[in-house]
């Protein structure tokens, strides 16, 4: 296992959740990688939600994310943390995290820029 993604589940909505993505492995880091949070709802297309720098310098978010979603990183845990609060029932979709390759002509936003990728973990809003 390389990316681990955990903390999804069911919550209701205005609910808060946090996601967690362990990287684990022995030639396996993502000390000096960005790490990008991605989801997919059922038929629909994967889509950028949050990703981090790899000193944590700055952060992205979609917009519907902005002041909801919080995403931080913990080097010494090799842990990237999504907090999620005000949840909606269009959050709803499977989370994914993954870690950003060395791609720097490939925007943060697209999944393109990511190398490696978790397995994702189920968060469900209910109304």
């Amino acid at each position: 296992v390389q990316l681990q993604a955990s903390g999804g589940g069911l919550v209701q909505a205005g609910g808060s959740l946090r996601l967690s993505c362990a990287a684990s492995g022995r030639t396996f880091s993502i000390d000096y990688n960005g790490v990008g949070w991605f989801r997919q709802a059922p038929g629909k297309e994967r889509e950028f939600v949050a990703a981090v720098t790899w000193n944590a310098e700055h952060t992205f978010y979609m917009d519907s994310a902005k002041g909801r979603f919080t995403i931080s990183r913990d080097n010494a845990k090799k842990t990237v943390y999504l907090d999620m609060k005000s949840l909606r029932p269009e959050d709803t979709a499977v989370y994914y995290c993954a870690r950003r390759g060395l791609y720097p002509r490939i925007s943060m936003y697209d999944a393109g820029g990511y190398d490696y990728w978790g397995q994702g973990t189920q968060v469900t809003v209910s109304s």
